[in-house]
């Protein structure tokens, strides 16, 4: 389980480094973001996620422009997360428009942090866009994890997803592996490339190839 004061710590340090100013206080944003993180119906996009992601920014941050705006991402990325609707990420990104001048940002980087929220609709980063690049590999670095973190993340991810019949959810999950296996690549920056990609291709075929399983 995450650490709730470590979370906000990283929230704190994070805003302090971009504003420089310890006005207004952003520590009620933290705890509004929290909480809409431990909402119950999170199996997978919950805390420890965010934790996760968080971490992953920090192992690949000399590659990003701007690292602790990627982090802000990070933190609106999921923000808004309701498995039966389909805009969660353009909602997570209008909250980070409401939210970020209110604490004390710039428009300029306010507009970063809510684009950077949307491309994790698509998880597919132009060349030229080093944030983007290290956003989506620390978004998708789950599906390079050991084989048991993967298949918990798996289970996690069928548990959000209960309320859809099992030959549905069989089949659209299949559907999204095959369009990831179909990418020329799933990580975009130097190190996800060299240390995520093998073991993730491996981890999405091995669940692709139990999904069919199941099928038979």
């Amino acid at each position: 389980m995450a650490d709730l004061d470590a979370l906000r710590t990283r929230w704190l340090r994070t805003l302090r480094a971009i504003r420089g100013t310890e006005t207004p206080d952003p520590t009620p944003y933290a705890d509004n973001l929290l909480a809409r993180w431990s909402e119950p119906q999170r199996r997978y996009h919950t805390l420890d996620h965010l934790a996760a992601v968080l971490d992953h920014i920090d192992v690949l941050e000399k590659d990003a422009d701007d690292p602790d705006l990627v982090r802000l991402a990070a933190w609106f990325h999921d923000a808004v997360y309701l498995p039966d609707r389909s805009e969660n990420e353009e909602r997570s990104a209008r909250l980070a428009e409401r939210a970020l001048p209110e604490i004390g940002l710039s428009p300029t980087a306010t507009a970063e942090v809510a684009r950077l929220v949307r491309l994790t609709v698509t998880h597919d980063p132009a060349d030229d866009d080093p944030n983007g690049r290290v956003l989506c590999d620390a978004d998708l670095a789950i599906l390079a994890a050991p084989p048991d973190t993967y298949a918990a993340y798996t289970a996690a991810v069928r548990e959000e997803y209960a309320f859809v019949p099992p030959d549905a959810f069989r089949e659209g999950r299949a559907a999204i592996l095959r369009q990831l296996l179909d990418l020329p690549r799933l990580f975009r920056t130097p190190y996800g490339t060299r240390e995520w990609e093998g073991r993730a291709r491996r981890n999405l075929e091995d669940e692709l190839a139990g999904l069919a399983g199941l099928a038979d």
